[in-house]
Formats: C-alpha cells, sequence, structure tokens
C-alpha cells in the first residue's frame, strides 16, 4: 500500500512508523522542513516539503498513486481540503484529524462525507473515551476495548503486596480467574516479556490481561488488595479533552469538578455543562486543590495542555490525597517516564489516541481493528478467520504463531472464549493476538489471507 501522510507533527511521525514497520510505501508531507528531516533521519520515508493540500505539492507528492490519504495537520481545514483532493483524485481512503466539533456534524450545506471524507477523528473526543475507561476500571493505569466491548485489554502494575508476587503461572492460586483471564504481556525496567507458564512476576512489573468485563474487576480485587474506588473526579482544564471528558462522565453520573484559570473560558462552560461544577482558579494552587476535597475516592485529571503542568499538577494533586492521577501529554517520550513515577497512575496522549482510531480503519478486510498501547511496544489485534485462514480447524495448542505474539481472546457468535490450548478454531472466529512490532509484520499473510 503507498500512503500520503499531510502533517509531520507526533502523530503523522508515529503513523508512518507503524505504516513502515508493516512494510508500505510512505510518503510525508508538511511546511517544515527540520520536522521532514527529523523523520527522514529515523525511517525510510518519501518526502515533500509544501503546504498540505497545495495542489501543486499534492500533484508532486504523486498523490493520485496513493491507496490512502491521511491529513494530520493542526489545521481542519487544509486537512478537509487535502482529502477532498485526494477524493477527487480517486484515492480509496481518506482520513482527516477534525478538531472542530462543528465539522462532525451534519448540516444540510455541509457534510464531511459528502466531500470524500471516510473517517474523521477527533483526537480529543479519542482520549476522552481512553480517560473514561480508566475511571471505571479504577486500579488499572490503561484500558483498551476489544470486539466491539466484550473484552477488555487492562494494564496493571504490581505492587508491595500483590498476591501474585513470589508465583509463576503454572502455580497460580486462583485457577478460577486463570480460566477466565488471559495474560498476554509483561514490562519490567522497559523489557517485553510474553509471559509462559514458567513466567514469575517481580515489584514494579507494568502486567496486561484480557478478559470480559465482568471478568476483570474479580481479578483486580484479587491482585490489587484495596484497590481505589473512585467516587468524583476532578478535570484540571477546560479547553483540551476537559469538555468532551466532562461530558462522558456527566452521561456515566459520575460527579465531576472542573477547574479553569480563565475566567471568559470558564463562565462558558458553566453554561455548556448542566452537571459539572466549574471552579475559576489556578489548577496548580494549593487552595484551589483544598476546595475540591480532594481523597482516596477522587481521580484528578490534569489537562491544561501543557505537559510539564500537567505532571506537576497531578503530583501535587496526589500530595493533596488524590487517590487517582492521569496526565494528559503531548510528548510522547513523557509517557514512559511518567509510568516510572509512582506518584502518577497514567500518561494519556491525544496522539496516541487518534492513532488508535486511526489504525482501527486502516487494517485489511479481514482485520476488524487494531490498537496501540500507551506503554507496551505492541499491538491488539483483531483478526476475522475464514475457511481458507491456515488456522482454521486447528487448535490453538497445534498453532505455531509466530516469536513476540500470543493469542489472547475469541469471539464466536458473540460468545467470548478463551484461548484455551484445546480449543479449535473455526471459519468466521474472531481472534485478538497481542503482536510486538516485529510480529505484526510476520503475522501479515493471516490479516490479508
Amino acid at each position: 500500500m503507498r500512503a500520503i501522510i499531510i502533517g509531520a507533527g507526533n502523530a503523522g511521525s508515529t503513523l508512518a512508523l507503524k505504516l513502515r514497520q508493516e512494510q508500505h510505501d510512505v510518503v510525508l508531507v508538511d511546511q517544515d522542513t527540520e520536522a521532514l528531516r527529523g523523520v527522514e533521519s529515523q525511517l525510510d520515508v518519501l518526502t515533500v516539503e509544501g503546504h498540505g493540500c497545495n495542489p501543486r505539492v499534492l500533484d508532486q507528492a504523486e498523490l493520485s498513486k496513493a491507496d490512502l490519504a491521511v491529513a494530520v495537520t493542526s489545521s481542519d481545514d487544509v486537512n478537509i481540503l487535502a482529502c477532498h483532493q485526494a477524493a477527487r483524485a480517486g484515492i480509496p481512503y481518506k482520513v482527516a484529524r477534525i478538531a472542530d466539533p462543528d465539522y462532525l456534524q451534519s448540516y444540510a450545506t455541509f457534510e464531511l462525507a459528502s466531500i470524500g471524507i471516510d473517517l474523521a477523528v477527533n483526537p480529543r473526543n479519542e482520549c476522552g473515551k481512553d480517560v473514561l475507561n480508566n475511571i471505571k476500571l479504577p486500579g488499572a493505569h490503561e484500558v483498551i476495548r476489544l470486539l466491539g466491548g466484550r473484552v477488555l485489554a487492562v494494564g496493571l502494575r504490581v505492587r508491595e503486596k500483590s498476591p501474585l508476587l513470589g508465583i509463576d503461572l503454572r502455580e497460580f492460586p486462583r485457577p478460577e480467574l486463570l480460566a477466565t483471564i488471559r495474560f498476554i504481556a509483561i514490562l519490567r525496567s522497559g523489557e517485553l516479556i510474553i509471559p509462559h507458564g514458567d513466567t514469575g512476576f517481580e515489584i514494579g512489573d507494568d502486567v496486561y490481561v484480557v478478559g470480559r468485563p465482568s471478568e476483570i474487576p474479580p481479578f483486580l480485587d484479587w491482585v490489587y488488595p484495596g484497590r481505589p474506588r473512585i467516587e468524583k473526579v476532578v478535570i484540571a482544564g477546560g479547553t483540551g479533552i476537559g469538555i468532551p471528558l466532562a461530558r462522558l462522565l456527566e452521561k456515566e453520573r459520575i460527579p465531576v469538578e472542573l477547574i479553569e484559570p480563565d475566567d471568559v473560558v470558564a463562565n462558558a462552560i458553566a453554561t455548556r455543562l448542566d452537571r459539572v461544577t466549574v471552579l475559576h482558579g489556578n489548577p496548580l494552587s494549593a487552595e484551589i486543590l483544598m476546595e475540591c476535597s480532594l481523597a482516596p475516592g477522587v481521580a484528578f485529571i490534569a489537562a491544561t495542555g501543557n505537559d510539564e503542568n500537567n505532571i506537576i499538577g497531578c503530583l501535587l494533586a496526589r500530595k493533596h490525597g488524590a487517590g487517582t492521577t492521569i496526565a494528559q501529554v503531548t510528548d510522547p517520550e513523557y509517557v514512559p517516564i511518567i509510568n516510572g513515577i509512582n506518584s502518577l497512575d497514567r500518561a494519556v496522549s491525544t496522539h496516541l489516541s487518534m492513532i488508535n482510531a486511526i489504525l482501527h480503519y486502516l487494517r485489511g478486510r479481514q482485520v476488524e481493528s487494531a490498537s496501540l498501547l500507551h506503554l507496551l511496544p505492541g499491538e491488539l489485534i483483531e483478526v476475522n478467520l475464514t475457511a481458507k485462514s491456515r488456522w482454521t480447524g486447528k487448535k490453538v495448542s497445534q498453532i505455531k504463531i509466530t516469536r513476540g505474539a500470543v493469542i489472547a481472546t475469541v469471539l464466536r457468535s458473540n460468545t467470548v472464549c478463551p484461548p484455551t490450548g484445546d480449543l479449535t478454531l473455526f471459519d468466521g472466529d474472531r481472534v485478538v493476538i497481542f503482536a510486538t512490532p516485529s510480529a505484526v509484520k510476520r503475522l501479515g499473510k493471516i490479516f490479508h489471507t
């Protein structure tokens, strides 16, 4: 596949990396010479310098030869116009990053689909959904919905009093939990481990499991004694993911307080949100944090638009008693740093949330979706098996899956089946696979059979 990516910022360069890892041809378009040089120094991609919706620039990038056009610049107008030109050129797939929610509505005089955009992704909305998943499952630092929400992939940290310590999977003391929960990966001091029967656990391990939504909470209760329960959410910042997240929390009937330093913005938010208490003040102020009555049952979400302030805000909120702290960051390099700070539970990235939404759309016909994890170097991939698939008719124990990959779960006729060794895979099964970046390439034949 030949892909043209318009915009060489964090989102565009991350997407270019993912597509190149799967051996796709990538052309990157941007006005910023330094940004293009930075990507060229790390990836084997073609680059074209110029404005992303300039017809001459897109012609130079050979837009008409592309199979996919993704416009992820900071300008909605540029992204829309670039995708419109891609549609006029007959490009099969057109994806646009759209920040202004008004563009996502249907009007009598305007609709994105009518001008050829196949997928419009709002990064703030996608990131808000990621945070909501975490809030609804306290004790987990990452939650990914799979198979239309029938299954969750959950990341959690092994703590000092965890019953996982001192055992390996062959000695697992709760076989009824192991029958429903699948361990798919462990991240230990930056090293990725695919778990086997003799795999043990250490303090500080980030462990990832897959299970049905009803099965995850009992597992978390056991593995994380005294895990927090969230009774209220405090959001610092209303101009980023603050409003989309507050609206989602309103629907879940979770009490929300939102801190906004700009009085004009604060007043505007107060008129738009019915059940949210809006506080005008500095989210880093001890006085305003004390007013929020932070406690173990309170989640503090720092989303001010400034990475450093978000990190500091979470540290201060924890000091004042918040039980859960989540920081929104723009720079992906902050994610592993935050992962090593005990006072911070998780970092979320609008760029990574947007990339996940795009990857859900881009896979081959047999691949329903793919999800990147914020901390784990790999993907969760949903694959539809057909009669011609090489795994069809085989038991899980008979499948020689490539190194760096593991079958996480199987959906059959709306029934989730744990991938035990004696489970036979059939035509029509949807199989969820966790795979490292190198394993994704080797699994390509399964994706496109």
